[in-house]
């Protein structure tokens, strides 16, 4: 039988489902934050001394800087958004710690969106001093993350996408009838 620490136990976890454009951050052992990404960026931060964390994610490292409603969708406006939540409820900016997670490549023929919003949050972490304990990035499948914020405990599920080239297959055409003796047939 599988053993859950009270904070784990997945009959007692109130789930919080991160979109993009979102953040989230809490103090409640109850809580696990979840989300699914692909060439999006999920940054799970928190201060395991202050037992707060939280979660945002990004679509784009970074905007035109006019903001307004857009700018939810990058990265530099998220991680500052969840950045000061994680203040606000008592966490030490020296003391924070971070996962990042998605990425990833999804699509052959397109930029690589993924590799350019990995770069940016390990950047933007490192010249904000925050350590990444640990991270998956990049390859080529969706990823399914639960994150409970006040352990530090994530839970990654990679989903696969078949984006293979995919063989079309199109109906023989009908053969031509032969020429023509003035002959019907019916059937």
């Amino acid at each position: 039988m599988m053993q859950f620490s009270q904070n784990d136990d997945p009959e007692r976890a109130i789930k919080v489902h991160v979109t993009q454009g979102e953040s989230h951050v809490t103090t409640d052992p109850q809580v696990v934050m979840t989300t699914v990404l692909g060439s999006c960026i999920a940054a799970c931060i928190r201060d395991p001394q202050a037992g707060v964390g939280g979660m945002n994610h990004f679509l784009l490292p970074e905007g035109d800087g006019r903001g307004g409603g857009d700018a939810v969708r990058y990265g530099a406006y998220a991680m500052e958004l969840l950045i000061n939540d994680l203040l606000k409820r008592g966490a030490r900016r020296e003391r924070l710690e971070a996962k990042i997670f998605g990425g990833a490549k999804l699509f052959d023929g397109l930029s690589d969106v993924g590799a350019s919003n990995s770069a940016f949050a390990e950047r933007f972490l490192r010249d904000e001093g925050i350590p990444i304990v640990s991270s998956s990035t990049g390859g080529v499948s969706a990823r399914r993350v639960e994150f409970w914020p006040t352990s530090g405990r994530v839970r990654q599920r990679l989903v696969a996408v078949d984006n293979a080239p995919q063989d079309v297959r199109r109906p023989a055409p009908a053969p031509m009838p032969a020429a023509s003796s003035g002959d019907v047939d019916l059937f």
